[in-house]
């Protein structure tokens, strides 16, 4: 009884260390939503599932430590909810950023990003008016294309060095215009048309040198937002699989460990449960 009261315990407190990544990659996504990908909605789920992890795992850990049958039933089925969660948070992550990457360009280190790349919900709710108007706003203020800028000896950097850059989604999609409408450039965020013409492409005409506009209310802003959303989101997934597993085999043996104090409890022989003796009538632990 004692030993697996323990593991019991053990188990709980590698649970807890399990929540830490969770909670982690939450507030990872928060500052990330507050100055660089500027869309506040999937890191409060996850933060709450840490959360929530830690404070069950905490009750489980009371209820091996004092064999509190309650707060352990109360520890075996807020796990169950929460790993359902934990593995819907994870599917809806992948469905939402499955369409749209950049798009290579001929001579340049850095891709270029259409928003007809993308489509769904996620795309949908980045290009509405009303929430596009804040991204937008949150990108400006995040001065993101002023840190772009590079000068060497007073001199900008030239118009080789920057081709050579790798720029990121939103560098690329909302600090200079796109490459087929030919603007000339004169550094990172300064571009002026090339013969007086420009391509047909609608961001042409929506580029401006103003510093305070640039192309922050183009199509390619947008795909640059979504494909940092994309990366971001996936980068987190990847470690929410990885958790996953591990509180899926944590729990399995938690179950196996309650179900043994159980049996040792009512006196029963080893190999022998309650299901044999009466017929359930509902679905126990």
């Amino acid at each position: 009884m004692r030993t697996s009261n323990h593991l019991i315990g053990l188990l709980n407190f590698f649970t807890f260390l399990a929540s830490i990544p969770i909670l982690s990659g939450g507030i990872w996504l928060s500052s990330r939503a507050n100055n660089t990908d500027c869309l506040k909605f999937l890191q409060w789920p996850l933060i709450i599932i840490g959360v929530s992890i830690m404070v069950v795992s905490l009750a489980g850990f009371a209820g091996s430590c004092y064999r509190n049958t309650f707060l352990m039933y109360i520890y075996l089925w807020a796990m169950f909810f929460i790993i359902a969660a934990l593995i819907g948070f994870v599917i809806f992550a992948f469905a939402v950023t499955d369409k749209g990457s950049g798009r290579p360009v001929m001579n340049r280190a850095y891709s270029e990003y259409y928003l007809q790349d993308y489509s769904g919900w996620l795309e949908q709710r980045v290009s509405s008016q009303s929430y596009w108007v804040k991204i937008s706003s949150c990108i400006r203020d995040s001065r993101s294309c002023g840190k772009m800028r590079r000068i060497y000896n007073g001199i900008p950097e030239s118009v080789e060095m920057f081709y050579l850059r790798k720029l990121s989604p939103i560098e690329s999609g909302c600090c200079k215009p796109p490459t087929e409408c030919g603007y000339v450039y004169q550094n990172e965020t300064v571009w002026v048309p090339g013969g007086g013409l420009v391509g047909a492409d609608p961001d042409c005409v929506k580029w401006s040198n103003d510093q305070e506009q640039l192309c922050y209310n183009c199509d390619s802003c947008k795909a640059g937002v979504l494909a940092s959303l994309k990366k971001s989101w996936r980068k987190v997934s990847v470690i929410n699989i990885v958790i996953l597993i591990l509180l899926v085999i944590m729990y399995m043996v938690a179950i196996a460990a309650f179900r043994h104090n159980k049996r040792i409890d009512n006196d029963e022989p080893y190999g022998e449960t309650r299901m044999e003796k009466a017929q359930p009538s509902r679905i126990h632990f």
